[in-house]
This record gives structure tokens, sequence and C-alpha cells, in this order.
């Protein structure tokens, strides 16, 4: 596929099933991520590869983690949670490594390591794969970050859920006027 097909067909897709990216095809989809812009050079990402067995246990600390942050949590509360990794049979987690660097903010390394997620969901789908990018309350929770290497300034940027799409995702049709302005400079005070 080429690179502006790629682009402009691309949709998030929920419903996944097998085949998943092979490991050669992951290899493929790593090295498209560290073409990521990376401001001196720094590398600001890791990527964890989760898939069989080792979904139910990012189930289990998801479980957790919701346990600590809501000891009410309903039962049924936490069976949603501890099923959320199962649906996909691969997930991608991208965690920006972030350090202290006089030249490169914080800010840009997070940016770096999601547009290396991108990079991802970009290579994904030109490789016939379909995913989603999920963050929410795990991407931010002590618990998950702890239990998946996420020390310190890191970030986890997303979870990366990638198979093959169930049904073929409806691409919409948004016209980018709505998001497109130009700015000349002369209306400066």
């Amino acid at each position: 596929m080429e690179a502006i097909d790629a682009l402009l067909s691309r949709k998030s897709s929920a419903m996944l099933d097998i085949p998943a990216p092979s490991p050669d095809e992951i290899q493929i989809l790593l090295q498209a991520a560290t073409r990521a812009p990376d401001h001196c050079r720094l590398r600001p990402w890791k990527f964890l590869i989760i898939e069989n067995d080792a979904r139910k246990a990012l189930g289990d600390v998801m479980v957790e983690a919701l346990r600590i942050r809501d000891p009410k949590a309903s039962d049924a509360m936490l069976e949603k949670t501890r099923g959320k990794p199962l649906r996909a049979p691969l997930i991608i987690v991208v965690i920006a490594k972030v350090e202290e660097h006089p030249k490169v903010p914080n800010v840009e390394q997070v940016l770096s390591a999601g547009a290396a997620a991108q990079n991802i969901m970009i290579a994904a789908h030109a490789l016939g794969y379909a995913g989603i990018w999920r963050s929410g309350a795990p991407c931010f929770d002590e618990h998950v970050r702890e239990a998946l290497g996420a020390t310190g300034n890191d970030q986890i940027v997303g979870f990366l859920y990638l198979g093959t799409a169930s049904k073929k995702p409806i691409l919409p049709n948004e016209p980018i006027d709505e998001y497109l302005e130009f700015w000349t400079g002369k209306d400066r005070n």
C-alpha cells in the first residue's frame, strides 16, 4: 500500500480478531516506529509486545489497579476490566521514556513516542491489519505503570490493540475546511 493511501484510508477498528501481525511483521512495525521525529536522537520510547497468555496477565494487572482506585468496584466492572486486553490478539504498549534534557522538553519526548505509536498504527494498516489506540485510566495508573516498567517521568502513551478487523470500518468523509485556517500575520497587534 502506498503511504498516502495508508494515511487516507486508516481508521480505528475496535472489533479485532486473528490473525495478528507475525513476529517478522512486528519487527517492521517497530522499525516504522523508530522513524518518528526524535529531537537529539533520544529514542524516548519503549515498546512492550503483549500477546497470548500475557494478555490475561495484563487483565489481572488492570483489575488490581481498578481495585486500588475503586475498592467498591462491582464484580461486573472487574470482569469487564479483566477482559479488555483480550479484545485483540496483539497489544503493543508504547511508553515514553522521558528524561530531563536541556534541549528537548518532556512534552517533545512524549509527542515523539506518540508519533512512534502513530507510525505503528499506519504501518499495521499498510500491512493489512487493523487496530485501535486505547488509553484511559490504565495509562495513568501508578500500579499499571509499575507493572509495565514505566518509572520516574515515563508515561504510557497508549495501548495499541492490533489484529484483523472483524468488519470493515466505515471511513467518514470529513471536510478539512472545518479545521483549516490560513494565518497571514497581518492581524497582529
